[in-house]
């Protein structure tokens, strides 16, 4: 391995420590908390060492969000060729309660934590944004679309948009509440898979043609 080589590896590792710990952070105190110092201070570098690979909080945790919903993208991804839509979609909801077990920190961030959402300029927000291999909510949409087209769901259901968000607020509340919550010993918390199983299997019954 070359000098430029070896240089751009240590690079990225140094600028993955600091997303890794910035992650942490932001989970835990809120964004606002959060200052660039203290970022650095977890990992033991200088605050002009974040600088060089940040500009600001808000481009950190930018470049966090984009890190984050594309693991959650490839992790849909890995079901993308269930051939029949509400199966697809089942499994959809299971691998957003895999992801938030797995990634509880990147869970938080993404969808518990009040941050700056990208802009809209964004070059790298504009090229994921609708296009399923690379955005999960695009994904989901995508799979509401082909069941209403096949045909399993019921007629009135046309808006793919309607009932993906309301699939998705269904399992985001579970998952949410367990995220949260999962360790308040005051309920008897049951798995949470099986509970967004339950949850998913009575959406497809209700949103289905046969019932």
């Amino acid at each position: 391995m070359g000098i430029t080589e070896r240089r751009e590896r240590e690079r990225e590792e140094v600028r993955g420590r600091i997303l890794d710990a910035a992650r942490e952070l932001f989970a835990r105190d809120g964004y606002e908390a959060v200052t660039m110092r203290k970022i650095a201070e977890a990992i033991e570098y200088s605050p002009t060492a974040i600088y060089l690979h940040f500009k600001d909080k808000e481009s950190l945790v930018r470049e966090l969000c984009l890190v984050d919903f594309d693991s959650l993208a490839r992790a849909f991804q890995r079901i993308a060729r269930e051939p029949d839509p509400l199966e697809r979609l089942r499994k959809v909801g299971l691998a957003y309660a895999d992801f938030a077990l797995e990634h509880p920190n990147h869970y938080r961030l993404m969808f518990m934590t009040p941050h700056p959402a990208p802009g809209k300029d964004q070059a790298e927000f504009e090229k994921r944004k609708g296009n399923p291999e690379g955005d999960a909510y695009a994904f989901l949409v995508a799979t509401v679309s082909e069941a209403i087209e096949k045909g399993p769901l019921r007629p009135e259901l046309k808006d793919p948009q309607l009932v993906a968000q309301a699939a998705w607020a269904g399992v985001h509340g579970v998952v949410s509440l367990h995220v949260a919550k999962g360790e308040d010993p005051w309920i008897d918390w049951k798995p949470l898979k099986k509970t967004v199983a339950l949850v998913v299997d009575s959406f497809s019954r209700g949103i289905s043609r046969e019932g």
